[in-house]
């Protein structure tokens, strides 16, 4: 997408997405404190 594509929807520098499937709730959780411990 264009920058000015980007910020028609709103998407900007700062955001997080998160994709995620049919797995356990605790996987999730797990998965997601892991990364942002490493921030």
């Amino acid at each position: 997408l264009s920058l000015e594509d980007k910020a028609e929807v709103g998407i900007t520098d700062g955001l997080v997405r998160i994709s995620v499937g049919l797995e356990h709730i605790d996987d999730l959780i797990e998965d997601i404190t892991q990364a942002l411990n490493k921030l």
